[in-house]
């Protein structure tokens, strides 16, 4: 007796053991899964969270200098460890930013060799170009250069000159003193547009040619007056490529296509500015698509080519409103960035693609008169109070706020504001459009279309199979569709796009058949089946006639495709696809939509079949055979009892199918053209979250603002799901309540 009570009591012992591991160990799991999201949710925000900082300037280094009153123009290298100034004297003088001796001069060039200078204008930015014209009508060109070396294993930068046109430069055929100008040069040529003391106007192309006798590069000048424009300018600009020439004058705008020098014509004229204002300020941002124009009020306006009903013309496409009259505009070397600088020591920092105003406030005191932003723009040098200074800078992701990623924006080139991703380009001066809405509305597009594919099929099935079909075959449906969903989406994704998108694009005609013709078969063979006599349908087991719809199904869809030449041939002019595109102007994809729906609703089938199926499956017996009990058919009990109790587990299955259809990646990557688009078309792809995540974050840069948009895309996403899910769970626990009394 005393043996068995202490074996109860081990047993007893053991069983409270377990059942207190079990228990202690789900909670754990729980929690840890809680953990888990969390730290993937926070992760993401952490990573997301910097394009969001904002703009932070910060004094650096002061700079003595003599004759502050001479400085022309400032610079910085690519480090932000030497500074440069060009002076009134035609001087290039070098400083150093860091060590012991941080803000002495290192070293000094002089440009013209001391003739007297008429004038001096800068190139573009990310030229890093000088131009001096002497009273001789001298043309000099000076680059600064920064050259690096290595000594004692340590990195050294040795300050240097470079001339494109030769140190004695070129002589420019003028009547009179040049008193204005704006120039280019590349390794290809050059070009200047200058007006003179008499006011001509004038644009000179350069041409180098080598001398084959004296292996010399001579530069051959075509000079052409400019049309249509008269009298004093107030400011010349050119492009970096010498396409394109701007003329301001009295508030109005000169565009002159330079392309052809023998031919320069006028592109676009128009007033910028109200006639009771004057133009204070222009520059051209980098890529050189877009002109600013500040004016008297300090309104900063945006100009660039749209290409209208009027055909091609510049139009003024946003605006930026300082507090004070802008003195000088500074644009960035390549984003779409750009420095206003007014009397009182102000600065603002804006971005045009996101009409951002990015800074704005006093950095020093006085008037600024001249400064630069580093090729990088992580440091910016000025001259105020007769001192130069250079400033820390902090603005990596100007480019990223939240109407730009989710509002219509003016693109340069775009003929109205759009939603566009577009995150890279071979050039340097590409504006990076990086609008979430279109891969927002693709992941969309492709879970809709795959649970419109989905959805019906799949609960269906589960319906059918839960309360037709009889047991022995059930065994064998349920596993097999269960099975499915272990198949590797990649390997559905390769099928849909190089076999089922070909397949369907050659055969559509026939999809459309057998799309229409398919329920009709369907329904008439089971009114023939119904109409047999009793003898004939007896000889099969019961449950088993619904297999007849195998053969039949498979029949009717290889005849479908038999007769889809002869239906292309009769209808659609030989070639279904052409007759949508020219006949019906509507774009055809071959990896499209309807691919995608197809393949991304077989992947998903098995998800809600075997969740909805285990629904109606679970409902108790009683239910049902007291619901037959009391006269209603099966098709009553099963509408109005059997999916009532069954439906929070429907309805789960059904969210679960879509939480899956919007995080695919495989399918939709390699079964549509990842195009970001916005089109509802079926005949048209789209790029979803997940498969741009896929397809560019291996080849973005760690810590740039794409890297961290992409990191966006995924919060999307995961928002997304959680959405989804939680949705799905409050109304799952609504209809429970509400049908647990059943």
């Amino acid at each position: 007796m005393l043996q068995t009570t202490n074996q109860t009591h081990n047993q007893n012992f053991i069983r409270n053991l377990k059942d207190k591991v079990a228990k202690y160990g789900v909670t754990t799991g729980g929690i840890m899964v809680l953990v888990a999201l969390l730290l993937i949710f926070f992760y993401l925000l952490y990573v997301v969270q910097p394009i969001f900082d904002d703009v932070s300037i910060d004094h650096k280094l002061d700079i003595s200098i003599t004759m502050p009153e001479n400085t022309l123009a400032l610079g910085l290298d690519d480090h932000v460890e030497t500074a440069f100034r060009l002076t009134k004297d035609a001087k290039l003088e070098f400083y150093t930013l860091v060590g012991a001796n941080a803000g002495s001069l290192v070293k000094t060039f002089d440009i013209t060799g001391g003739d007297q200078i008429s004038s001096f204008a800068k190139s573009m930015v990310h030229l890093n170009q000088y131009a001096y014209v002497t009273d001789k009508n001298q043309l000099i060109i000076a680059e600064p250069k920064f050259k690096l070396g290595f000594a004692n294993n340590q990195r050294q930068i040795s300050p240097q000159i470079n001339y494109p046109l030769t140190n004695q430069g070129i002589f420019l055929n003028s009547d009179s003193v040049i008193s204005k100008l704006a120039f280019a040069f590349t390794e290809q040529g050059g070009g200047v547009i200058y007006q003179n003391e008499q006011g001509h106007i004038r644009f000179v192309r350069l041409d180098a040619e080598v001398n084959f006798m004296t292996d010399e590069t001579e530069w051959v000048q075509t000079q052409i007056n400019l049309p249509a424009v008269s009298g004093q300018v107030d400011y010349l600009l050119m492009t970096a490529d010498i396409s394109r020439a701007f003329v301001v004058q009295n508030g109005q705008l000169f565009v002159f296509n330079t392309r052809d020098p023998e031919n320069v014509s006028l592109v676009s004229k128009g007033q910028v500015v109200d006639y009771d204002k004057q133009v204070t300020a222009t520059s051209l941002l980098g890529g050189a698509n877009s002109i600013m124009i500040a004016d008297s009020s300090g309104e900063i306006s945006q100009w660039f080519e749209v290409n209208g009903e009027k055909g091609r013309r510049f139009e003024k496409i946003r605006s930026f409103k300082s507090k004070q009259a802008v003195t000088d505009l500074y644009p960035e070397y390549f984003r779409r960035s750009f420095v206003a600088t007014s009397e009182n020591g102000e600065l603002g920092v804006y971005y045009t693609t996101s009409q951002a105003t990015l800074f704005n406030g006093e950095i020093t005191k006085g008037k600024i008169a001249t400064m630069s932003v580093a090729p990088r723009a992580d440091a910016y040098i000025l001259q105020a109070n007769k001192t130069v200074q250079v400033f820390d800078v902090h603005n990596e992701h100007p480019e990223v706020t939240w109407s730009a990623l989710w509002n219509e924006v003016w693109y340069e080139g775009y003929s109205e504001p759009d939603y566009v991703w577009q995150s890279t380009s071979a050039s340097d001066d590409f504006e990076s459009k990086f609008s979430l809405v279109p891969i927002t509305f693709g992941t969309i597009k492709a879970a809709f279309y795959a649970m419109l594919f989905s959805v019906p099929i799949a609960l269906s099935a589960a319906i059918y199979t839960a309360y037709f079909m009889p047991a022995k075959i059930r065994t064998l449906v349920k596993p097999t569709v269960e099975i499915m969903e272990a198949l590797p989406t990649v390997i559905l994704g390769f099928l849909a796009g190089l076999w089922l998108a070909p397949l369907i694009e050659t055969h559509l005609a026939a999809l459309l058949v057998l799309v229409f013709g398919l329920p009709v078969c369907i329904l008439l063979v089971a009114y023939i089946w119904h109409s047999l006599p009793i003898s004939i349908k007896n000889r099969l087991p019961v449950g088993w006639d619904s297999l007849i719809l195998i053969p039949v199904i498979i029949l009717l869809a290889w005849g479908c495709i038999a007769m889809s030449p002869w239906l292309n041939d009769m209808f659609f002019d030989g070639d279904v696809r052409l007759f949508i595109t020219d006949e019906l102007g509507i774009s055809f994809d071959q990896r499209n939509s309807l691919v995608v729906g197809i393949a991304m609703g077989f992947a998903v089938i098995p998800t809600i079949f075997s969740i909805a199926e285990d629904a109606v499956f679970s409902v108790p017996k009683h239910l049902s055979q007291g619901s037959l009990a009391l006269g209603a058919s099966q098709w009553q009990t099963l509408v109005r009892v059997v999916l009532l109790t069954a439906s929070p587990g429907i309805f789960s299955a059904v969210m679960m199918g879509l939480g899956r259809a919007v995080g695919e990646t495989m399918i939709v990557l390699m079964a549509t053209g990842n195009t970001p688009i916005m089109d509802w078309s079926i005949f048209q792809g789209m790029r979803t979250l997940s498969a741009n995540i896929a397809v560019e974050m291996p080849e973005s840069e760690v810590g740039s603002t794409h890297y961290r948009i992409l990191f966006l895309a995924a919060f999307v996403l995961f928002v997304f799901t959680f959405v989804f899910n939680t949705i799905a769970e409050f109304v799952r626990q609504r209809l429970r309540d509400k049908y647990s009394s059943l």
